[in-house]
């Protein structure tokens, strides 16, 4: 079987496989990408977010930085969410159940234009699996980097990014 054990809301994937290696694996070599998001409200609001991979392993860290474009909204405060999305059944009887599984407060207070905001969130502290595709048509595990700004209105702006978590290889 090509996927791993997994244990969710809705899915219990179990199996045991034993394998017997006769030579070292080589690894593949791998060159990540910068990715950029932008969140904006013509003529009000403009941020980039800019996140130095979309594919990270269990134990890794999402390094990137917010750089306020444009801000002529006051915002009261912004964080950034690691959310799950469990997908199960197929077509019309698909059922699908969103957790978030972090908050990180990025920012509290109104920011400048021009100024940016480093970030740095380790996934290590939080229950993270890897992420499945289409199991069989049964079932799928995404993540999604969700950033939200709260104005002090209570009006929230969002924008999300899914991600690619995987098991780093033991060496």
């Amino acid at each position: 079987m090509p996927y791993e054990t997994y244990s969710g809301v809705n899915v219990r994937l179990r199996y045991v496989l034993k394998v017997t290696v006769s030579r070292n694996y080589g690894g593949s070599i791998v060159e990540y990408q910068d990715f950029m998001m932008e969140v904006g409200i013509e003529d009000c609001l403009h941020i980039e977010f800019e996140y130095n991979k979309s594919k990270y392993h269990l134990k890794d860290v999402i390094i990137g930085k917010i750089y306020f474009l444009l801000v002529r909204i006051k915002i009261k405060n912004m964080d950034l969410e690691i959310r799950r999305r469990e997908s199960t059944g197929s077509g019309a009887n698909t059922h699908v159940e969103t957790e978030t599984l972090a908050k990180y407060e990025l920012m509290d207070g109104a920011p400048v234009r021009g100024e940016s905001i480093p970030i740095r969130l380790f996934l290590s502290p939080y229950e993270l699996t890897p992420t499945h595709r289409n199991i069989n048509n049964k079932f799928s595990v995404k993540y999604y980097l969700n950033l939200v700004l709260v104005d002090e209105e209570d009006r929230r702006y969002f924008k999300q990014q899914e991600i690619t978590i995987y098991r780093l290889q033991d060496s």
